[in-house]
Formats: C-alpha cells, sequence, structure tokens
C-alpha cells in the first residue's frame, strides 16, 4: 500500500454487506438502561467489546498429527515400495544363515533343529510379534522404541515437553475410571516413580541408539560381503581392490539418497521382488528334488531337542541363527515412511512364504549334501542358474544398506522433534507420503562412518562377530516397551500381557546372552558407539529442560506485564518497573516462537527500549506434517488486551514458503482482513468495563460465554442476557468508528515503517550453583547449541528491516 493510500478506509463490497447486516441486527438489539436512558459508549469499551483479548493459545484439531490411512491401489504401491527398502537386509539372510550356525558338516537332527528354531523364530518373532502386536504400536504412524515412547507420554505423565510445541502435542490419557484399576496402579507407579522415568528415558534412546549404530555397521557388511562374492568367479581379486570397489559403491548409495525413498523404493522393489522370488524358486525347486522330509521341522519337537541334544554348544549356535531375522528392527522403525498395513502385506503375503522355502529348500539340499552348510545359497542353486543368482545376490545385499539407512533418517526425525537432539536440515521428499524424510548431514556422516569401518575391518568375518547384536538388544527393549503399551494404551488386563510377554522375553533372552558372547570379538563396537550416540541424546535433553525451566520464570501473561494507567497511557506493570511506554512510529513484528502467552522478544524489547510500535504483531509460525495448508486453514488472527496488538499464526506445510521479502505485507494484509472479520464474525458484547488487577480493562474475549460481570447478546434468541452492571447502548455511528479506528492505525503504522524483531536467546551457566559434573554437561550443550542454531541471516526477509534483541537466560 502506498503512503497516500494509508489514511483510506478500503472496506471491500462484501464487507459492507455485512457489516451493514450486523447493524440492522445490532440496532434490533439496543438495550437501554435501566432508567429508559439510551447511554453513549466510550471509545475504549467499543474497542473492547468488538475487539476483545485473546491471549490464550490457538490450537485446532488440524494442528495436531494425524496418522495417515491408505486404501485401494495407493496402499499395494505403498507395499510394494516397502519391498525395496524394507527386506533387503531380512531378505539377505539366507546366504549365510547356516553357514554362521554351524562350524562343521551338521547331521541330520541337528539340521531340522536348526530349521525349526528358523522357522518359528521368523513365525513368533517376526509375524506375530513385529507384524500383528508392535506395528499397532505406533505414534501416529511413526515406529520404533522412541516412538512407543512418546505414544506412552500422551497417555500418561513421565516426560515433559517442549513449551514451544506442548500445546501441540494430543494428550490422551485416561481418567480413572475409564482404565481398569491394576492398570491404573502401574500408570501411577510409572508417573511418580523418578527411577521409572529414567528407565524408559534410557530404554527409548537406547533402543534409538543401538539402531543408528547398526546404520554404520549394516551397510559395510552387506556391500563388503556383496563384493566380496565376486571371489567365486576369480579368487585371484585382492582384499585391496575388494575394498577400494566396496567404498565406491557405498559412497553411489548415499550420493543416491537425496532422490528420496518414493523413487529409491521404487527403483529398488524390483530387485528384492526378484531375489525373494528366486529364494522362494530355488526353495521349491531343492525340496521337490531333495529331501522333502524336512517340513516335519515345523513342529516345535525339534527345535526343543536341538537345545537338549547340543546343551550350551546350541545355545551358542543361536548366535549365527538370530541372523535369519536380522533386519526386524527395520519393520517398525521404517513405519513413518509406509504405514503398518502396507508393511503386513508385503511381509506375509509376499516376503515371509519367500524366506520360509528359502531356508526349508536349503535344509532340503544340504540334508542330501552337508558339506553344502559353508556356502548354503551358492551350493543349492538349481543347474544353470549360478552367474544369473550371483549378479542378483550382490544387487540385493547392496540394496539391503537401504533398511537401515531410512530407519536413520525416521529415528532421528522422532529424537529431533521431541528435542532429544538439535533441530538439522530435514528434507520431506514425498508430497503424497507424509513420513518420508531425508537428512543430509546424517547422509554424509554416515557414508564417512561406513566408508571408515569398511577400510578398517575389510572383510566380512571380522565384520561378522559385531553383526546382530544391536538388533537382539532392540528387539527386547522393543518387547518390554510394547507391554507397558498394552497395559496403558490398550487398557488390557495385566495378567494376559504378562501371559504374551513372557514367551517372548524368553526367547529374546536367550538370543539376547548368545549374542553378547560375541561382545569381546567385535560386538563392543556397535555397543559402544550406541552408548556414545545415547548419552549425545540424553545430554541434549537435559540441557533442553533446564533451559525450559529457566524461561518458565520469565513467561507472564500479556495483561500482566502491559497495563493502563488513570491517564489513559501504557506503562509497563509494577512487577517490571511500571516505566510509561514510549510509542514507536511504525509496523513491528515479533517473532512468536511459541504462540501464546507473551513473545519473550517483545517482553525484552519492553524492558530494553521502554517503548513499542504504533501497530504490533506476535507472529507465529506453525509447521504441520503435511506438504501444504489450504489457504482458508492457514491463517489465525486474534486481538489481544493491548490496543492495537494482534496475534497472527500462519500454518504451513513442510513445502509451504512462508518467510519471504513480502511477509510484512502479508501480515499486513491478513491482519486488516481479521479486523474487518471481528466486527462481521462475533456476538456484539455490551456491558460496564472492569477493571482487572493491574489496571487493565476486561473483555469480552477473556470470557467466550459472555459472562463474568459482561452483559451480552443471547445469539440464538436475540435477547439480552442477564447482566449485573449499566448497560450501555452501542450506535451504529460508533459501530463503524470502532472499525476504522483499527484499520486505520494498522495502514498508517504499516505505511510508516516495518521493522522485524527477533530474539537471540543467550545461555549463561551459573557456576555457583552446579557441580563440576553438571558444569561439564550444561557446557557441552551450551557449545553445542551455539554451533546448531539457525542463524539469522539465513531469514528472507529485508536485513535492513531486520533487528535481533539479545537477552541471557541462566541455567
Amino acid at each position: 500500500m502506498s503512503a497516500p493510500d494509508a489514511h483510506r478506509l478500503d472496506i471491500s463490497p462484501e464487507h459492507n454487506t455485512a457489516t451493514n447486516s450486523l447493524r440492522k441486527t445490532w440496532s434490533r438489539r439496543s438495550i437501554q438502561s435501566h432508567d429508559g436512558m439510551t447511554l453513549a459508549a466510550t471509545e475504549k469499551e467499543v474497542d473492547e467489546s468488538l475487539f476483545g483479548a485473546d491471549d490464550g493459545p490457538n490450537v485446532r484439531e488440524s494442528d495436531f498429527r494425524h496418522k495417515q490411512v491408505f486404501k485401494g491401489w495407493i496402499l499395494f504401491w505403498l507395499a510394494y515400495q516397502s519391498t525395496g527398502v524394507i527386506y533387503g537386509d531380512i531378505g539377505t539372510s539366507p546366504l549365510y544363515v547356516y553357514s554362521s550356525t554351524f562350524s562343521d558338516n551338521p547331521s541330520h537332527v541337528d539340521l531340522l533343529g536348526a530349521l525349526s528354531i528358523i522357522i518359528w523364530s521368523l513365525t513368533l518373532i517376526v509375524s506375530i510379534k513385529y507384524v500383528c502386536i508392535v506395528l499397532s504400536a505406533n505414534d501416529e504412524g511413526e515406529g520404533g522404541t522412541f516412538a512407543m515412547y512418546s505414544l506412552l507420554s500422551r497417555y500418561s505423565h513421565i516426560t515433559k515437553h517442549d513449551p514451544k510445541t506442548a500445546k501441540t502435542v494430543k494428550i490422551k490419557r485416561y481418567r480413572t475410571g475409564d482404565i481398569p484399576k491394576s492398570n491404573f496402579t502401574i500408570r501411577s507407579f510409572l508417573e511418580k516413580s523418578r527411577v521409572a522415568h529414567a528407565v524408559l528415558k534410557a530404554l527409548a534412546v537406547f533402543g534409538v541408539s543401538l539402531i543408528l549404530a547398526d546404520s554404520i555397521l549394516t551397510p559395510a557388511q552387506s556391500v563388503l560381503g556383496a563384493v566380496q562374492g565376486l571371489k567365486v568367479i576369480n579368487e585371484s581379486i585382492s582384499r585391496s581392490t575388494i575394498v577400494g570397489v566396496s567404498c565406491t559403491i557405498l559412497v553411489i548409495l548415499f550420493l543416491l539418497q537425496p532422490l528420496g525413498i518414493h523413487r529409491l523404493g521404487s527403483a529398488f522393489a524390483p530387485i528384492v521382488i526378484v531375489w525373494l522370488t528366486f529364494n522362494m524358486s530355488f526353495g521349491i525347486y531343492n525340496l521337490v528334488k531333495h529331501d522333502w522330509t524336512v517340513l516335519k521341522a515345523f513342529s516345535p519337537y525339534f527345535a526343543g531337542n536341538f537345545f537338549d541334544r547340543n546343551g550350551s554348544e546350541g545355545w551358542k549356535r543361536l548366535g549365527g541363527l538370530l541372523l535369519a531375522f536380522t533386519g526386524v528392527e527395520a519393520l517398525f522403525a521404517d513405519l513413518g515412511a509406509f504405514s503398518a498395513r502396507a508393511v503386513r502385506i508385503s511381509w506375509l503375503v509376499f516376503a515371509y512364504p519367500c524366506l520360509l522355502l528359502a531356508y526349508i529348500g536349503q535344509a532340503a539340499y544340504i540334508s542330501d549334501d552337508p558339506t553344502a552348510y559353508s556356502n548354503p545359497f551358492f551350493k543349492t542353486v538349481p543347474p544353470g542358474m549360478f552367474y544369473p543368482s550371483l549378479v542378483l545376490s550382490i544387487l540385493a545385499t547392496i540394496v539391503a544398506s537401504q533398511a537401515m539407512i531410512t530407519s536413520t533418517f525416521q529415528l532421528l526425525s522422532q529424537v529431533m522433534n521431541t528435542s532429544y537432539f538439535p533441530q538439522i536440515t530435514m528434507i520431506y521428499t514425498s508430497t503424497t507420503f507424509h513420513g518420508q524424510v531425508y537428512i543430509p548431514m546424517a547422509n554424509w556422516l554416515m557414508m564417512i562412518g561406513t566408508v571408515i569401518v569398511t577400510a578398517v575391518y575389510s572383510n566380512t568375518t571380522k565384520l561378522g562377530h559385531a553383526y546382530g547384536v544391536c538388533v537382539i538388544l532392540v528387539t527386547f527393549i522393543t518387547t518390554c516397551m510394547v507391554s507397558l503399551v498394552a497395559i496403558i494404551v490398550w487398557r488390557l488386563n495385566w495378567l494376559l500381557v504378562l501371559a504374551i510377554w513372557l514367551p517372548f522375553a524368553t526367547l529374546d533372552g536367550l538370543y539376547l546372552t548368545s549374542a553378547l558372547t560375541k561382545l569381546p570379538h567385535g560386538a563392543w563396537f556397535t555397543v559402544l558407539l550406541a552408548v556414545i550416540l545415547g548419552s549425545i541424546f540424553v545430554l541434549w535433553r537435559y540441557g533442553k529442560e533446564q533451559q525450559w525451566k529457566s524461561e518458565d520464570i520469565h513467561r507472564c501473561e500479556l495483561r500482566h506485564l502491559v497495563v493502563e494507567g488513570a491517564d489513559g497511557r501504557r506503562r509497563m506493570a509494577e512487577k517490571y518497573g511500571g516505566a510509561e511506554l514510549t510509542t514507536i512510529k511504525g509496523f513491528g513484528i515479533f517473532f512468536d516462537k511459541a504462540g501464546d502467552t507473551v513473545p519473550t522478544v517483545y517482553e525484552e524489547f519492553l524492558r530494553k527500549f521502554e517503548a513499542q510500535q504504533e501497530v504490533h504483531v506476535f507472529l507465529h509460525l506453525r509447521t504441520l506434517s503435511k506438504p501444504h495448508v489450504p489457504l482458508e486453514d492457514r491463517y489465525t488472527v486474534s486481538c489481544t488486551s493491548v490496543n492495537n496488538c494482534y496475534r497472527l499464526i500462519i500454518r504451513h506445510g513442510y513445502n509451504d514458503r512462508v518467510v519471504s521479502p513480502d511477509l510484512a505485507k502479508l501480515v499486513h494484509e491478513q491482519t486488516r482482513k481479521a479486523i474487518l472479520g471481528f466486527a462481521v464474525g462475533r456476538p456484539v458484547t455490551i456491558g460496564e468495563s472492569r477493571e482487572r488487577s493491574g489496571g487493565a480493562p476486561k473483555t469480552g474475549m477473556d470470557d467466550p460465554a459472555g459472562g463474568s460481570g459482561e452483559a451480552s447478546v443471547c445469539p440464538n434468541t436475540g435477547a439480552p442476557s442477564t447482566i449485573s452492571s449499566e448497560v450501555r447502548h452501542r450506535t451504529v455511528e460508533e459501530f463503524d468508528a470502532a472499525i476504522k479506528r483499527r484499520v486505520e492505525a494498522l495502514d498508517k503504522a504499516f505505511a510508516t515503517q516495518v521493522v522485524y524483531i527477533v530474539g537471540k536467546e543467550h545461555l549463561r551457566l551459573i557456576c555457583g550453583r552446579n557441580n563440576w559434573f553438571k558444569r561439564m554437561i550444561l557446557g557441552t550443550f551450551i557449545w553445542m547449541r551455539e554451533n546448531t542454531r539457525a542463524k539469522i541471516a539465513k531469514m528472507e526477509v529485508p536485513v535492513e528491516k531486520l533487528v535481533e534483541v539479545g537477552f541471557v537466560r541462566e541455567i
């Protein structure tokens, strides 16, 4: 708007029509005082009646995260994509399970026992526990141990939420009468016990850290194993060549990640599908051609007999047998990129039967030729299929890395959203599937890590000792946490939960104790890496909680910060010095991170300068978990208890561009439109003003029902409600004047000057109140925060209109 137009009231025909309609309604509802005299309203009272204050949070149902539901062909397409991403890891296990389990030609009985354990592990751990039970314990479509912890925190008070995002976390905690007494007792214990809080947090963080550590190991193991397969053709290939080729493939694989999960999944799915189909076909061929009697391994008797015959040696062999389901953690961790129904379809309909037939067919062949255990896949391929199988196995093992890479992106996004890690750049790669993300920094760090691991370990035998421990640790943690979900969220009887948990925990425990024997032989590396990552997450979270505690001390409501004196001038409340506020010409936009109460930057601006703009807006940007927000749902403007001070919430999707050089024009237009809409859209409130504490006038917006000493017109009948104060008649002229004053003040301020005010909070450590350990922890947190926080220079607004207000908080 140009300067000459700044003082002109420009109301559209639509607003004129609506306003005239309201005038008639208002005139019909004119109310006289008890003595029959029509009283004139003061200018301030008209403002309060029409534009009362709203200092509270403005949250809609759409602000909460909701699980996406897919049906029809989209669901099957998602299941197709999930096959290419999730099952590369668990799908390539037939290459080495039998060779990792036996060190000598197995007897027929031991072979049947191993096959029986594989069949029932895939059935119980993967199909029943993960696919049928654990996938249901998702947090609005997100999977992993941290998602379960987040789900529990919405149904019980076991953690603190970030004050800036707490209003958009949908709490669903059951009332006392809505949850069984025994379940209520368990929930109460978890909520009151600080030890329980710490244990749950540690389990969730450690589960995520284990998968992230495994994501460094899995690509190195998979690609190195694939390239080593070339030695089947040419034994003269040197180790340095294998390492060099492996590192090159890894670099290319990570360079492809910016393409997005949906593209990579669609590209990799044919490879995994053909690979699993080959395994299924070879299994059927070997079952028909060789010993079909291995089918009796479906009886769990042979699994029990395996332990009975081999004793502790059989227990140690579980470390090799657990490789049959390595990658199962990706089914749940990758859930956010797909959906529970898509994963269930792809596993139960395709991957599960393919893998069962692959292991059964290999056992049938080994039963006739026990020496084949040393290379169970290539020695059991049908005649003429060796070279196609070799090429396909190399491609499949390369693709196997994608499952853990995707898990890293999904889990890191959860960790960042719950304030356990600094906010780093995260890119949403699909407008259809909202949970698919790519994190550049994590991608490049993983690439460096996997290349180093590949170069250092140089062969899969060394890596194999470290492989599998993370998987079984994660499955055990998942078993424990899903039991709590069943009690607190699903409200199942605790005896039923215990009866289901016990056999699964026993099975996990057998595998876990066997896998831990590998700790001295290389598994320590991934466990140590997981502990380091978990420590970083916990450190950051602890620092954030101390920061929130410091910030809470300074949080206040606007009516307690700015008051109006007897002379009508605004001043700071006595608590803040009581200084009179100077008016600065222009339009101020204060960036507000929380979207409720007083923005910290506004409070600091007033305290430092004892001045405020003619018109100012608290601007809150609220990111929703979808690509776009329709224009009609994007903006919410509300008044505050201070005249010509508004609060604007802009809801936007991850692909919407909000902060731009024209941001001020957008804020002005939306505020102007809202002022005109206030008069048209809200009931007419009439009545005497009442002074509140601090001298701020009480307004109709404080009580939507119009109570507490205010008189209001009943919107249904048009009759006046019961009033406890002198009633004043609002004239049409005063109605128009109130709108005109607001719009003219806004236009004039915008035409004069626009200023963006951004806060920059610095944290200072109180050395006297912290011991050396806390000083070290909080000092590290402050250093990480300073080096990862967003830079004001990156904001796409005119630099000459940008003001940064710095302030210090002590922790």
